[in-house]
């Protein structure tokens, strides 16, 4: 009889095992493997409405594609083919480099924004992040080796435009998250500043609140099997780098903007990042604005917190 139950929980905890690592191997493969990546996948889970944005965002990316512009492209420290879309604007020495979110590419997530930035005399970098885009790369970055392919394209625009430009870093999401954990960095002096809209503070801490509010699953052993897998196939566990934690050895002045109502990137992370940033800093909390909305939520807001950073900080 006791026999009978050990080996029936042993079975009972075996296809649990099983089970664990079959969910996590699902979630794995669909959240970090370029040729699993979906937008409408991310777009659905993210609840922005986009369609109520149509009209501008056209009207903007006529705008931004009737501008001079060039494809370029640079290589990672691991040997990959980065790419990105240059709008040179009149030999301008203002450039924002504009890094993209989660699924997305670099001349997606700025198209509202180019109407901002190509107006006010900034040149324009977009990358695509690896392994999206026209980048290569197998395994998404999350912000943890984008950081380092952003300073490559750092180096890229102090060479195109002399030493004597100055550098604002814009990321919105996934992008938000790199150039928060870039902070932490040795940032070249050129760079002058930081903007990041809807951040994460980790991707273990981003794939927990979606485990738990979107699939209703416990993140354990889940996340912790597939940062062991990622940092074998990836390089780099799920928390080896965390935006709040490298926002303490920040130096440039950072914007931090969030949505109120973000169910995909919660606004608590912009809290948590505001409280830990060691430099100067300052919060945008757009009301109502899901995630990613908020430019389109608020421009005249949003443009005017730019405004004030900019003004403080560039020529």
């Amino acid at each position: 009889m006791r026999k009978g139950l050990i080996k029936g929980a042993a079975a009972l905890l075996g296809l649990l095992a099983v089970s664990e690592a079959g969910g996590s191997a699902y979630f794995y493969r669909r959240t970090m493997k370029r040729n699993r990546l979906s937008v409408e996948r991310t777009i659905k889970m993210s609840g922005t409405d986009w369609s109520r944005y149509a009209q501008m965002m056209q009207e903007r990316k006529e705008y931004m594609m009737a501008q001079p512009h060039e494809e370029v492209w640079a290589r990672s420290e691991d040997g990959l083919r980065l790419h990105a879309a240059y709008f040179p604007n009149h030999d301008s020495k203002k450039v924002a480099i504009c890094l993209h979110g989660y699924t997305s590419q670099g001349m997606s997530d700025y198209i509202g924004l180019s109407g901002y930035y190509l107006k006010h005399g900034f040149a324009m970098l977009l990358p695509d992040a690896r392994a999206h885009g026209q980048s290569e790369g197998e395994y998404v970055g999350f912000g943890c080796l984008d950081r380092h392919d952003l300073m490559g394209w750092i180096r890229w625009i102090i060479r195109k435009c002399g030493p004597d430009v100055e550098i604002l870093l814009h990321g919105t999401s996934m992008g938000g998250a790199t150039v928060l954990m870039a902070s932490g960095l040795s940032l070249p002096s050129q760079v002058k500043g930081i903007v990041a809209d809807c951040g994460f503070t980790s991707p273990k801490e981003v794939f927990t609140h979606v485990l738990h509010s979107m699939y209703h699953l416990p993140a354990f052993p889940m996340i912790q099997i597939a940062s062991f897998v990622n940092r074998r196939k990836a390089g780099y566990g799920l928390d080896d780098c965390n935006a709040a934690r490298e926002v303490r050895k920040a130096k440039v002045p950072i914007l931090l903007i969030h949505g109120s109502e973000d169910g995909f990137v919660p606004c608590w992370m912009c809290d948590k990042i505001y409280e830990n940033c060691a430099s100067p800093k300052k919060k945008l909390i757009i009301e109502g604005a899901a995630h990613a909305e908020s430019y389109y939520k608020a421009p005249e807001t949003y443009e005017h917190a730019l405004d004030e950073l900019i003004g403080g900080i560039i020529k």
